[in-house]
């Protein structure tokens, strides 16, 4: 085989590789987000007085790895304005956005 052929495969190798990888950090953050979406309806936290604690934070800050995706799925539903963040540290959800968004969801399946 020649020398060309070695490296185009193996960049190409090389990137499958990365797109899987980075693909499947994202359907780990999106499991946590409906992880933390159903914990947040089951405990009703839908206004500013309902609001619960959640950990928004890492536990450990020198474990360093994918295990902890759990303050950035909080920060990307923040972000998507699904959750709020009260005064006091604590989260709830925002209805009307979380129904269009399972509207949005469920219209793309």
């Amino acid at each position: 085989m020649p020398l060309y052929l070695q490296i185009i495969l193996i960049v190409a190798v090389f990137l499958a590789f990365l797109f899987i990888i980075l693909y499947m950090g994202g359907l780990a953050v999106r499991k946590t987000c409906f992880k933390i979406i159903a914990e947040m309806e089951e405990a009703r936290a839908d206004k500013e007085a309902r609001a619960i604690k959640i950990q928004d934070e890492r536990k450990n800050f020198f474990r360093v790895g994918t295990k902890n995706i759990r303050p950035k799925a909080l920060n990307l539903l923040m972000a998507d304005g699904l959750v709020i963040k009260t005064n006091n540290g604590k989260y709830y959800l925002d209805k009307a956005k979380l129904a269009q968004a399972k509207a949005q969801l469920y219209s793309k399946t």
